[in-house]
């Protein structure tokens, strides 16, 4: 037995032979701490499916499960000036967006598109959380404003995701203008009688809260959303008092009367078809009501019911 070539060179074949396992098959979920399939979250839409615990999910993938077919149109956001006030920290402005942009494929922290939901064509607008913790700065304020704009010009409604850490500290003054325009931009919408929903989504703090996210005809939030303007842990401190169970949470908000509804993301999509079409006075959406595919030309015609009796005597 000649061990080199029946040990040796077998395990050294297996070594480097060896697969290496991605790093993110598997995802842990935050609340539970079950360790969850990658694909199996994603068919969730970023849902546990062990306890409901809602993750974090790009505005992407939130509008290819929200849109009919998962098909959109993204609506151009004019680009503000870049780095206005020349801010660096432990690193450069431009530097962070950068990264940021290299770490989520996007421009900027919010998606604009349009589309139908449901055969009911609507404007949507979404923040990304995983941007720079979903920051409200020029870009966001021009988005805005670019989907009421969007809205306005083609008699949609808007429904708008929220989730933002709050203004971007990098803008400084800049990113607090954003508050009275996303107002006017809402206004915009008001005037020419068109719905405004919001769907608050974890976290949305900070100015975001106190400006366009509480301005909607209609707002719903995903369960254990923390909504808020002072995060709970700094009224805390300033009051030196324990706060209620869930304080600042959608539950607590919905039974408060801050909020419309409280809706899991797999039945968002149902909601908000119902909901819009209720507000532009239109009937109840019915599934499975498109209409039947053209026939392909080059088939042979099918005979009807009355050239089939007809042709029944030829062929006897």
């Amino acid at each position: 037995m000649n061990w080199i070539t029946n040990y040796v060179r077998p395990r050294i074949n297996s070594i480097f032979s060896r697969r290496e396992t991605p790093d993110n098959l598997w995802t842990k979920c935050p609340e539970c701490g079950t360790m969850l399939f990658h694909r199996e979250v994603s068919d969730n839409l970023n849902v546990c499916t062990n306890c409901g615990h809602h993750m974090h999910i790009t505005p992407r993938d939130r509008f290819m499960a929200l849109f009919d077919g998962g098909i959109f149109t993204e609506v151009p956001v004019e680009a503000p000036k870049a780095d206005p006030l020349h801010f660096r920290d432990q690193k450069r402005y431009p530097d962070r967006l950068k990264a940021a942009q290299k770490e989520t494929g996007e421009a900027e922290a919010m998606l604009v598109a349009s589309g139908e939901i449901g055969r009911t064509p609507i404007v949507a607008a979404a923040q990304d959380f995983s941007f720079m913790a979903g920051s409200m700065g020029m870009y966001v304020g021009n988005a805005i404003i670019a989907a009421a704009q969007e809205a306005v010009k083609l008699k949609r409604p808007l429904i708008l995701f929220s989730a933002a850490g709050g203004a971007r500290m990098q803008e400084g003054i800049l990113s607090l203008m954003q508050m009275p325009r996303t107002t006017v931009a809402v206004q915009m919408l008001k005037e020419a009688g068109l719905p405004y929903i919001v769907v608050l989504t974890h976290p949305t703090t900070g100015g975001v809260t106190a400006s366009y996210a509480m301005l909607g005809d209609v707002h719903i939030a995903e369960p254990n959303a923390l909504i808020c303007f002072a995060g709970p842990r700094v009224i805390e401190q300033t009051i030196r008092e324990k706060l209620p169970e869930g304080f600042q949470r959608a539950e607590y908000l919905l039974d408060h009367g801050m909020l419309d509804r409280v809706t899991p993301r797999g039945q968002m999509r149902d909601e908000l078809i119902s909901i819009t079409r209720m507000l532009l006075g239109l009937p109840p959406a019915v599934r499975g009501d498109l209409p039947p595919p053209e026939p392909p030309a080059d088939l042979p015609h099918a005979l009807s019911e009355e050239e089939d009796k007809a042709a029944e005597p030829e062929q006897k």
